[in-house]
């Protein structure tokens, strides 16, 4: 199965790892896995005025911190994975993945605000499942 998953580094992001881990049937060499951070975008002024180069970096460096540690948890487990970085609207660009890239199954945390909490504050999950048409899993 080609699973995406979403990470942001985030505690919900490590509590879906330990779902994974904790259950055979998810994590394991049967399953190809594509790891997806989506760093969100400087303000247009502010990229406006910055060298392309250390704009890149910039983001180049957020995916990598996220990265570092899920790298490590998947080296543990001795599973391959493949380790995407953009940039944009996380939402967007995760229904956007999920669709080209023709994935199985999509596996991402959420805060689990509740209904109202999603009202007011919004969720990248919810957005998501709305815009996608990969089946998601969602770890709360």
């Amino acid at each position: 199965m080609k699973i995406l998953v979403p990470v942001d580094g985030s505690p919900f992001t490590k509590r879906m790892l330990a779902y994974l881990a904790a259950h055979d049937e998810w994590l394991g060499g049967a399953h190809q896995y594509t790891l997806l951070h989506v760093a969100p975008a400087v303000p247009q002024r502010a990229a406006a005025v910055l060298d392309k180069s250390i704009l890149l970096t910039h983001y180049a460096d957020e995916s990598d911190k996220v990265f570092k540690p899920i790298r490590s948890f998947f080296a543990k487990q001795k599973i391959t994975a493949q380790f995407v970085a953009k940039v944009g609207n996380a939402a967007e660009t995760i229904a956007t993945v999920a669709s080209k890239g023709k994935f199985d199954l999509l596996v991402m945390g959420s805060h689990g605000h509740g209904l109202l909490g999603n009202l007011v504050l919004g969720s990248v999950a919810t957005k998501v499942m709305a815009q996608c048409q990969t089946p998601v899993l969602i770890i709360r």
